[in-house]
């Protein structure tokens, strides 16, 4: 059961809404307890109540009352070889973005039966840092370049790009046999499994 929370906003929360930066900050607590947490008042901004569509203000004050919150999830301790390879994955870093070559084979994020993944390592690996967030996702066996934003408003600045279509993607493919065109469409229907450990997969599949 955490202490009640006085939280300053900085310029990286401020224009974030109310009830997303409550998700973020009480990781493990229920959604529909957040909400609740909101319609009833005992959250505060400048100690007055707000609803979950309040857009945060630079230097609003944010109380938070005591909540009961689920373990962290365990993150798998790193041998210093495996930080020296996650390390060598690092193709460029400044204070605002980290770019990343992911390998085939490593999850972006735990959940749907993955303990942990690329981002929850990064936090573990720098647990001074005050912000990593995924940019974009590329699936488990998917190898590529993963942009992971260091402050809020590089992350709202490259997802504006992503909406607004200014950011292109190029994806390389391995082809067994001989390619007949050079341009080709495929078009096939996909179907989505969840293995026993709870990983989605999706598979050319007629009946998808």
């Amino acid at each position: 059961m955490a202490n009640v929370q006085l939280i300053d906003i900085g310029p990286e929360e401020q224009g974030q809404r109310i009830d997303n930066f409550l998700l973020r900050i009480l990781k493990g607590v229920p959604r529909s307890h957040v909400y609740r947490l909101l319609r009833t008042g005992q959250v505060r901004v400048n100690k007055g109540r707000v609803k979950a569509e309040y857009r945060l203000a630079q230097d609003d004050q944010v109380r938070i009352p005591p909540v009961r919150t689920a373990n962290p999830p365990r993150v798998p301790k790193l041998s210093a070889q495996q930080q020296v390879c996650l390390a060598d994955c690092i193709v460029y870093e400044d204070d605002r973005l980290l770019v990343f070559d992911k390998p085939t084979g490593m999850a972006v994020h735990g959940g749907s039966g993955i303990r942990s993944g690329l981002i929850e390592t990064l936090r573990a690996m720098r647990p001074k840092a005050p912000f990593f967030e995924l940019v974009h996702r590329l699936d488990r066996e998917t190898s590529g370049i993963l942009l992971i934003a260091k402050k809020r408003s590089e992350l709202r600045f490259l997802h504006s790009k992503l909406r607004e279509g200014e950011v292109r993607k190029h994806y390389l493919a391995l082809l067994a046999g001989h390619w007949s065109r050079r341009t080709t469409k495929i078009d096939i229907a996909l179907r989505k499994n969840i293995k026993r450990s709870g990983e989605r997969v999706v598979l050319a599949d007629t009946g998808g």
